[in-house]
């Protein structure tokens, strides 16, 4: 039997059974796998929404599922599509802007407690 640590989500997640967050401007977060260390989350965008420039403490790593995306890191800008994916160092600036209606599952280090609410 898979054992459960404290803060983390459960050993096996399905994503039918896992709750998503409407965040508005078109876009909604759903939540995956995490522990203290690490966290995996989809996040679904409509044509034209915005991720806000902002930056964090974590390092991400994110992969484009589906759609197409202006990304800006630190001053730059580059278009990619599904199969892309970037890195971003903790405490950059970035953003990125939908093209097309699209899905982007982001990978944070560690796990970001700012996501989780009540659950973490």
């Amino acid at each position: 039997m898979a054992s459960v640590v404290k803060g983390a989500s459960k050993p096996f997640v399905v994503a039918n059974d896992t709750p998503k967050e409407e965040l508005g401007g078109g876009i909604v977060r759903q939540i995956l796998g995490y522990g203290p260390e690490i966290m995996i989350v989809r996040v679904w965008f409509d044509k034209g929404a915005v991720g806000e420039v902002h930056a964090h403490r974590h390092s991400q790593s994110t992969y484009v599922e589906s759609g197409s995306f202006e990304v800006f890191i630190d001053g730059e800008k580059r278009v990619l599509g599904a199969g892309d994916s970037f890195y971003i160092a903790p405490y950059l600036d970035h953003g990125a802007v939908c093209l097309e209606p699209g899905v982007l599952i982001d990978t944070f280090s560690p796990a970001r407690e700012d996501f989780l609410g009540e659950e973490g």
